[in-house]
Formats: C-alpha cells, structure tokens, sequence
C-alpha cells in the first residue's frame, strides 16, 4: 500500500491521509501515484448481474484486452474500493475513452448496482463543460459492469497542489469560477455532487492557455427531490463524503441541496490557496467536530497577499449556517469574482458604462 510523508517533519502516514496532524501540512505519496483520471461513477438500468465468468479478479487484469467486443482496453490508470478505471479506444470510432469497470464483488450485489443505475441515470444527463459525462453504462457477456466517460488528458487539482504548492490568486479564481459554473448545472438539474474535492476536479490545458476546470466523479450524487428508493440504499447508517470537506449537516446526515457544495468548494479554495484546511484536528473525526462546533481559519492567516473580499468570500461559503452561505453556485461565482481589486474595478466600470 502506498504512503504518504510530511515535507515539513518527515513523518509518513497510510495512504488514506491527506494532512499532516501535527502541523497541518499537505502530505506527498512516497511510492505510487494518487489516482489521477477522469472517473465519474454512475450509469442507467442495468439488467441484475450474473456471475463474472472469469473469477473475481477479471475486472482487475483487463489491459490489453478487449471489452464487449467494442472498446480495445490500454492500460490501468488506477482503482478503488469499487472499481477500476482504464483507458481504452473505442474500436469503431478509435476514440480515446476512460472505462469503469465495477469490481465483480459488488456487481453480484443488487443494492450496489441498484444504486449504480440510479447515480448513472443522474449523470447521464449532465452536459456541461466543467462536468465530465457519462457516455454509456455496459454489460459485458461475462457479467462485468462498466461505465465510459470521455478521457481527459489532464491534470488533478491535488496533484497540481501537490507539485506546486498554493496557487496564484488569479488564476485559483478563475479555476474556482468554473467549477461553480459546472456545480450550477448540476444544481439546476436537482443533483447534488456530495463529495466535491480536489481529487475530484480535473485541469484540462486547453489551446489558447490556462486550463479549464472539470468536476468528476458524481459516483455519489442524489436529487434533492426525496426518493424512497435513494433513501433506501443509503441508510446504512455510514456517511457518504470525503470526512475532510463535508458539510457540517452533511456530517450530521440531514438532507442536503447545492449548498453543501458550496461549502465543500469553499473548503478545497482554502486549501487551493494556503495548502492547509481551514479547520483543524489530529484526524478526521476532530477536524469533523471543528465543522460542527467551530469557525474556520481565516485565509490572511496563512497568506498574507490575499484580498480581505477574497476572504470574506470563502469564509461566507463556509458558514456552519446553510442559510448563510451563499444561495447558488452562480451566485458564489459572482462573488468570488468580484472579491479582487480588479474584480472590484470591472463591476464599478460595468456600473458606469
């Protein structure tokens, strides 16, 4: 298993950590590479799952191999708990795609795929360019599940993070401005990603320069619309979310709209710009209390060449209070794009003219 060490006092921790408890630092992967594709997760109904035929290890060993006689699989580019992720070429149009390929395990379970049909059905009908797309959900002959998104050649804002530290105010702006664009189109589709991240935001280089922000991985999204069905499946009694960036009535397992999101982004902004979380604790546990009980670090504490609006900005969005924070995704865009001076100048110009 991979590790994770401390560049300020060396300590090394298991791969699931991200910050260093004694000092707060962004932990660097000591062996392996943090996974870094476009995964999405999610699809439209699929049939109940028969039996893999190849064994419970045929979704791990798919390279070189061609799946459902259509997509001539490449390489890994990583795995999780449910699945793995490969890139592969669609042989009829020779397009690069990333394949998901649940792991068989969960495919024979019925409330995994259940769940996977409903997340898939959701994410088929994003279509915006700060959001990675569902192309297709398959079934191979042989019983394994599989999702198809588009493969981006990019990097992930933790990676990016990790090679090159905080980030310009600027151009963490923008960035920030776009995935609230691509948060906004979900929101307005009723769907709520639930476990925004920076592992879950792609930077895309496009031609004319800068990069252009992806949000992946809905594998956790829901309608705020109640569904029986939904509720069904998570109630479980365990948190969906990355601990670290859920929101305080995410934590304590209320329902939740597009302001949980904006809490969330709020967070990765702070880190985006200080390498640090804007609350504290030795683990994950006492940094999830810190959310309920406590205020978040102030930005200009940790960088002093912050603008006070830019400040303001990302502590609203990370009011405990959803009623608090900012009401839309746009409406933080917004926000974030005025709390500059020159953000401040272009809307007195825009006044005047």
């Amino acid at each position: 298993m991979s590790e994770r060490r401390c560049p300020k006092c060396g300590t090394v921790y298991t791969a699931t950590a991200r910050f260093c408890p004694r000092d707060g630092s962004m932990l660097v992967e000591v062996q392996g590479k943090p996974l870094a594709t476009p995964a999405a997760s999610a699809g439209t109904a699929v049939p109940t799952p028969p039996t893999p035929a190849h064994g419970p290890d045929r979704a791990a060993g798919l390279s070189g191999q061609l799946l459902d006689a259509r997509y001539q699989v490449l390489k890994k580019l990583g795995e999780g708990g449910m699945s793995y992720v490969y890139l592969a070429k669609e042989v009829a149009t020779a397009q690069a795609v990333a394949i998901k390929v649940l792991s068989p395990k969960l495919a024979t379970d019925k409330s995994s795929v259940e769940r996977l049909r409903r997340e898939a059905g959701l994410a088929m009908r994003l279509d915006h360019p700060n959001v990675c797309r569902i192309l297709r959900l398959g079934q191979s002959e042989d019983g394994l599940i599989y999702l198809v998104m588009p493969f981006l050649q990019g990097e992930l804002l933790s990676d990016r993070e990790v090679q090159r530290g905080p980030m310009a105010i600027a151009a963490g702006i923008e960035l920030l401005r776009q995935v609230c664009a691509g948060l906004h189109h979900a929101h307005e589709l009723q769907i709520v990603h639930r476990d925004l991240k920076p592992e879950n935001i792609m930077l895309v280089p496009v031609p004319e320069g800068g990069d252009r922000a992806v949000v992946m991985d809905f594998g956790l999204a829901k309608e705020r619309r109640a569904d029986p069905a939904i509720a069904k499946l998570t109630a479980t009694g365990i948190i969906l979310g990355t601990p670290e960036f859920m929101s305080p009535e995410q934590i304590r397992g209320k329902p939740l709209d597009g302001r949980s999101d904006i809490y969330a982004l709020g967070i990765v902004a702070f880190e985006m710009f200080t390498g640090k979380l804007p609350f504290q604790g030795r683990n994950a546990q006492e940094m999830m209390i810190a959310r309920l009980r406590g205020q978040p670090l102030k930005l200009r504490q940790f960088r002093t060449d912050v603008p006070e609006g830019l400040e303001k900005t990302l502590t609203r969005a990370m009011e405990s209070n959803p009623d608090a924070r900012f009401n839309t995704a746009l409406e933080f865009a917004e926000a974030l794009g005025a709390s500059t001076e020159g953000g401040l100048l272009s809307k007195l110009k825009g006044k005047l003219t």
